[in-house]
């Protein structure tokens, strides 16, 4: 499989949000070709701001593997990962993250076009925009909705 497919799957976990009425932010993390978690955020139902889609994804592949280090695994997120999911990250030291839409406010790991070294644990790969259009699209409908109610 593709980066663009596992987005997909990111994607169809970004709807599930949606449609429970979380920010609609997907992600998956991969290991050996396979997904091994899927999550979304979940903050309004667990009334709690760190449940971010990657910081429940990490979770969940943490326990999978039986352990705390994703070094051998791949994040696809739908959103470039804020402040505290980088972090996050770091500490998981991630082997790769590739996230769609970019996030110029909360954004944690491209500034301008230039990766956030010290956000990063020194060995992940980055890769942004991957089916950035449709993963905007998803956000900035949700948004757009919540405006008109």
């Amino acid at each position: 499989m593709t980066d663009e497919d596992f987005m997909r799957q990111a994607l169809d976990q970004a709807r599930r949000a949606g449609e429970a009425g979380e920010v609609p932010v997907g992600a998956v993390i991969v290991a050996g070709g396979r997904i091994i978690a899927r999550a979304h955020n979940l903050c309004e139902r667990l009334r709690d701001f760190t449940a971010h889609a990657e910081m429940q994804a990490f979770t969940a592949a943490s326990e999978f593997l039986g352990g705390k280090f994703l070094d051998q695994c791949t994040l696809y997120v739908t959103l470039e990962p804020c402040p505290m999911c980088s972090g996050a990250a770091y500490w998981t030291r991630i082997g790769r993250i590739v996230y769609g839409a970019r996030d110029q406010k909360r954004g944690g790991l491209d500034f301008h076009g230039k990766r956030d070294e010290g956000l990063l644990h020194p060995k992940t790969e980055l890769v942004g925009g991957v089916l950035e259009e449709e993963c905007a699209e998803l956000l900035t409908s949700f948004f757009r909705s919540k405006r008109k109610n």
